[in-house]
């Protein structure tokens, strides 16, 4: 049975996702009095732990008083970036992320008894595309769309610095979980017989297990010593060619039909960046802080999200 922790009040944004549910969670089991800020208060209530409190941060709600007292913040907010990037859906994207940020800092700024940390999403699409070039926590910003977003938000988050809160950015990568992310698309032509790289099978796949990954945002809110950008990714990146092979091992499927890059950029337009370009980012600063993680081994990871 895991060791339940003395608690403190961490806020989650975003925490109805993919991520975010298996954080609160968590965070649950380990003793911690979890509040999810959420617009649709009443749909989430529903879907969660009874012992997460559920507030509405709609504007004009009331949300901004639990942010005085509570230990520390997660947030995840950000509209899904798995859709055709229409100039509408960018701003949507971009803008979303940015005033979950500026509304978290506002209210930072009001609380007698500020947070002591604020642990922000990010992405390793803010390295932009680099080939086969290894990217660690120095490595700087590229400038295409995923990578001025990702400038932007973590901007955004850091002015809570200035509050004395201590602020660390996790660069999440491809998230791996049976039950959802980027693995739930690719599921279905391997469990058919279809399956295999997609565009050249050339680039590099910066993949995380959500276990670790939810590992990683405990870690970070609990250690003094996290603090700005923290690669997500687990230590072994992998091209797209050898994560597909890996999948159809864990699934008892062949590795066979590649997808050309040229019907990707048809179907998903300017998004295609983030599955035909990639990035081979490693988690220098997580080890170098002492961080574990359970799974180092693409095949390990899949098998155990695929049970097989």
């Amino acid at each position: 049975m895991e060791q339940r922790e003395s608690g403190m009040r961490v806020i989650v944004t975003g925490g109805t996702g993919f991520i975010g549910s298996s954080l609160c969670a968590n965070l649950v089991a380990k003793g911690h009095e979890v509040v999810l800020f959420t617009r649709d208060a009443s749909r989430s209530r529903d879907q969660l732990h009874p012992r997460i409190s559920v507030v509405s941060w709609a504007p004009g709600a009331a949300w901004e008083s639990w942010v005085d007292g509570a230990g520390a913040i997660v947030n995840l907010a950000g509209e899904s970036i798995a859709q055709r990037w229409t100039g509408a859906a960018k701003q949507r994207i971009v803008r979303s992320r940015v005033d979950a940020a500026v509304r978290l800092s506002a209210a930072i700024e009001k609380a007698a008894v500020k947070p002591s940390v604020l642990v922000n999403a990010a992405a390793v699409g803010y390295y932009g595309p680099h080939g086969d070039e290894i990217l660690d926590e120095d490595s700087p910003p590229g400038t295409d769309f995923l990578a001025t977003t990702c400038v932007a938000w973590e901007e955004a988050a850091k002015k809570v610095e200035s509050l004395g809160v201590r602020v660390a950015l996790v660069r999440t990568g491809v998230v791996l979980g049976g039950d959802g992310g980027a693995l739930a698309k690719m599921l279905p032509p391997f469990k058919a017989f279809a399956g295999g790289p997609i565009g050249s099978g050339e680039q590099w796949v910066s993949w995380i297990h959500r276990d670790d990954l939810v590992s990683l945002f405990v870690f970070a809110l609990k250690n003094p010593a996290a603090k700005g950008p923290i690669n997500g990714t687990a230590p072994n990146p992998v091209t797209m060619k050898a994560f597909a092979k890996a999948l159809g091992r864990a699934l008892h499927r062949p590795s066979l039909f590649r997808v050309p890059a040229p019907a990707v950029r048809l179907l998903l337009g300017e998004m295609a960046t983030v599955v035909l370009d990639g990035q081979r980012a490693v988690p220098k600063k997580a080890e170098e802080l002492g961080f574990e993680f359970r799974f180092t081994d693409i095949d390990a990871a899949l098998r155990d999200v695929t049970g097989g």
